[in-house]
């Protein structure tokens, strides 16, 4: 049997969400204007559950009085600027033919092209540093500070040797911003810091940064100005995935690899299979034998304090609480109502899952990431291609930390798993989620 009934989940997900909302009715730091008569539901649903929301309407009485009604519909997010299941799978290459405005609808020329110069590939991206109201738990919106409009940062993704090239203009009337980058920078003018190069871009400046492209892994870019904690917590902060480059993995792969024994010809190409078959969202030529069922995606772990009183009160993977968990559903078919917006993720069972996990939560000292019912392997930065740890079902994460997860579901039945934060608070209050793994 699956691990969880989907009307189970479901009404398990709309109480804590509920509850959720109604905590932090009060606060300044959050605008309720499009909770949709989400404030007497919420109020009571917190203490009889997911059956007194149902009940106001089927009732006959106007469970909207007193709001606004032409926001949606309780419990459902109502902001299209953001799209928590199509960010899982945003890798931005700098390919601007990508399509990214007709799939996720930006219209920022994110990715401004892939050259050659002096023999390196440079792949070319415009960051604009723009105020943004973002909405983080159905109805709630939270005054963020974003990267092109959007908490988490948009994906960049590129090859191991790579130049990346950012092209950074700060949009704010009031406030300076910078990019570092958790990368091998050689150039201490390209840190993004205040005190080096540039310095703090300042409203209305543009500045381009650039950096190599190494070592291979998963990394954490955000903004570097004071008060550091607040940039943070605002959401100024994405991920760069660097892929390893294949014939570099041959020449040294002791380079790639936790492993201290002999490097016979076995272990080198089995590195350099592993190699190419985390490059394969840029190279689709890449794909060794046994590697063609991979789905990849990418979790930042993050959480917002709405009363900004240092203590956060959302906490969730890419901002949105709840957004991967069950709303109603078709029976055990794997396809989800039109329309909704927050339903677990679905995964083919015989398909490696390979999860970018970064942590980037403020004012908590530690998160952590926890699969129910399976265990995983863990590769630390996602900088080797063996993994650190092996057999796992939890990964314990400060500030910055990162990795990448392996996970095979092939041996399950289909049905609901949850994954969420251990910490009992962080799931209580938005940090839980599903995987729907189908045929």
């Amino acid at each position: 049997m699956p691990s969880m009934n989907e009307d189970d989940a479901a009404s398990m997900t709309e109480q804590l969400e509920n509850r959720l909302v109604d905590s932090i009715e009060d606060h300044e730091g959050v605008s309720r204007r499009s909770v949709l008569g989400g404030l007497a539901l919420a109020g009571g649903s917190a203490i009889t559950g997911i059956g007194a929301a149902q009940s106001g309407n089927e009732s006959g009485g106007n469970a909207t009085s007193g709001h606004d009604a032409s926001f949606g519909t309780p419990g459902k997010y109502t902001e299209k600027n953001f799209d928590p299941h199509g960010y899982l799978r945003e890798f931005n290459t700098g390919d601007s033919t990508n399509k990214r405005d007709a799939i996720f609808g930006k219209k920022d020329d994110l990715n401004a092209g892939v050259s050659e110069e002096n023999g390196q590939t440079v792949r070319e991206f415009n960051l604009i540093a723009v105020p943004q109201e973002i909405e983080i738990a159905p109805g709630v919106t939270f005054p963020s500070w974003t990267y092109n409009g959007q908490v988490p940062a948009p994906t960049l993704r590129v090859e191991e040797g790579d130049l990346i090239r950012i092209n950074f203009t700060n949009a704010f009337a009031d406030m300076a911003h910078t990019i570092h980058p958790h990368v091998q920078n050689l150039n201490p003018a390209m840190d993004g810091v205040p005190q080096n190069g540039p310095g703090a871009i300042k409203p209305g400046e543009t500045f381009t940064y650039e950096w190599q492209a190494r070592p291979a892994g998963t990394h954490l870019y955000h903004c570097h100005m004071l008060p550091l904690k607040a940039h943070i917590h605002r959401g100024m902060y994405g991920t760069i995935i660097i892929d390893p480059k294949p014939e570099k993995v041959r020449e040294n792969p002791r380079d790639y690899i936790d492993y201290h024994g002999p490097i016979t010809d076995e272990v080198r190409e089995m590195a350099v299979e592993r190699a190419k078959s985390r490059n394969m969202i840029s190279h689709a030529d890449y794909v060794p034998d046994g590697y063609d069922d991979i789905d990849e995606m990418v979790m930042m772990m993050n959480g917002f304090d709405t009363n900004f009183d240092a203590d956060n009160e959302v906490y969730a993977a890419n901002t949105r609480a709840f957004a991967y968990a069950p709303a109603t559903t078709h029976k055990y078919e794997g396809e989800w109502e039109g329309g909704k917006t927050k339903h677990p993720i679905e995964i083919k069972k015989n398909n490696l899952q390979r999860v970018h996990v970064i942590q980037t939560l403020e004012y908590d000292f530690v998160n952590s990431f926890h699969t129910h019912s399976q265990f995983f392997d863990y590769y630390d930065a996602g900088t080797t291609l063996f993994p650190n740890r092996s057999t796992i079902d939890t990964v314990m994460m400060c500030q910055a930390q990162r990795g990448l997860f392996e996970i095979d579901y092939s041996d399950h039945q289909p049905g609901l798993y949850m994954f969420h934060g251990h910490q009992s608070e962080f799931a209580e209050q938005g940090w839980m989620s599903f995987f729907e793994v189908t045929e």
